[in-house]
């Protein structure tokens, strides 16, 4: 319950752009202190920031970074995605797509005859996949995040819930061993969350920029996903955890995939 109200609280100050704590107590129908320790979680996502009494939204001020964050190793990202597609799509395949600068890439490297559906809260994979005739779209999120290019909403547990994922493509902002796949964002949280739950495979899309680092909400467990798509060979550390676990590694570096 928590969770969702966090979710629901960022989304309120974005929609308004800066509230009153005593606005936001009123209609969440809390303390304020409790709002208050709610905006201190908030904050640490870099989204929301405090003022006199009260706090105001970030949110437009982000829109560079993630263009920025799309021709960060432009080249890396496409190996990636290509190795995604050529291995693990096939036709008759339900997918979720997420959001994120690498996983955008996916959708040009398929066959354009190839007959799937996907499920995505990414405004680039619904632009991309709408020129594929055989490509069925289903749409996560019924508010646009211009600073992710992504569609976000509330009751998406209810949403996602419905459908049977054969296969999950996700981004992470960070990942390690102890701290999981992480992002910093409350609203993509509860999709990717919701996501992992229902998928019957899930498979992580990151570069080697990403390992050992963590931001500030886990939404998987590294030993929940199936497989990994990167561009260097592990260290010996995550080696040894994928072999454990029974974690598939596609390394962009070497043609084939291979379980460690």
């Amino acid at each position: 319950m928590k969770a969702k109200r966090l979710i629901e609280i960022e989304n309120y100050i974005e929609l308004k752009g800066s509230v009153s704590l005593d606005e936001l107590c009123e209609h969440f129908d809390v303390s304020k202190n409790t709002i208050r320790r709610d905006i201190n979680l908030i904050i640490e996502n870099g989204k929301v920031e405090k003022v006199y009494g009260g706090v105001k939204s970030l949110v437009n001020s982000e829109l560079v970074a993630f263009e920025h964050r799309h021709i960060t190793n432009q080249t890396t990202k496409h190996h990636i995605a290509a190795a995604a597609a050529a291995t693990l799509i096939e036709d008759d395949d339900f997918i979720f797509i997420d959001s994120g600068t690498t996983t955008v890439g996916i959708i040009d490297q398929l066959p354009p005859n190839i007959n799937i559906t996907i499920l995505t809260n990414s405004l680039d994979i619904i632009n991309s996949a709408s020129a594929f005739e055989n490509i069925r779209l289903l749409l996560v999120g019924n508010t646009y995040k211009p600073e992710t290019r992504s569609f976000v909403g509330l009751n998406i547990e209810s949403i996602i819930g419905k459908y049977n994922i054969s296969k999950a493509f996700m981004a992470a902002s960070a990942v390690s061993i102890e701290n999981g796949l992480t992002n910093s964002d409350l609203m993509e949280y509860d999709i990717k969350r919701n996501v992992v739950a229902r998928a019957t495979n899930i498979y992580l899309l990151v570069d080697h920029s990403k390992f050992d680092k963590s931001t500030l909400l886990t939404y998987a467990a590294l030993e929940q996903i199936d497989g990994i798509i990167t561009d260097q060979r592990l260290t010996a550390e995550y080696q040894q955890f994928c072999h454990t676990h029974h974690i598939d590694v596609i390394d962009t570096n070497i043609t084939e995939t291979r379980r460690i």
